[in-house]
């Protein structure tokens, strides 16, 4: 990892988020949108916009990329769910 922030996460911060994302079905653990899967077939007619909205993230709720146990992730989409809830915990 490279930049200082990133230093704080794990090597297998990328396994680490899969897992995350795959125990929740990848759904959005705030508004329950379905987000795309690996491998997933995205709609041609999708802009970038609609593709990163649906897009799976992982967050901290304590804001500690240091602390990963699973009861401090969360997956949230990139929608407004990811930005309000960091927003909230700031």
């Amino acid at each position: 990892m490279t930049s200082n922030s990133q230093s704080f996460y794990p090597d297998n911060w990328k396994e680490l988020t899969t897992t995350i994302k795959a125990d929740k079905n990848w759904e959005c653990q705030k508004c329950g949108r379905a987000c795309i899967k690996p491998g997933q077939k995205i709609p041609e007619d999708w802009t970038k916009s609609q593709r990163r909205a649906n897009t799976l993230q992982v967050h901290h709720w304590n804001r500690n990329p240091a602390d990963n146990r699973k009861s401090n992730l969360v997956a949230l989409c990139s929608a407004l769910c990811r930005i309000h809830v960091v927003e909230a915990l700031m």
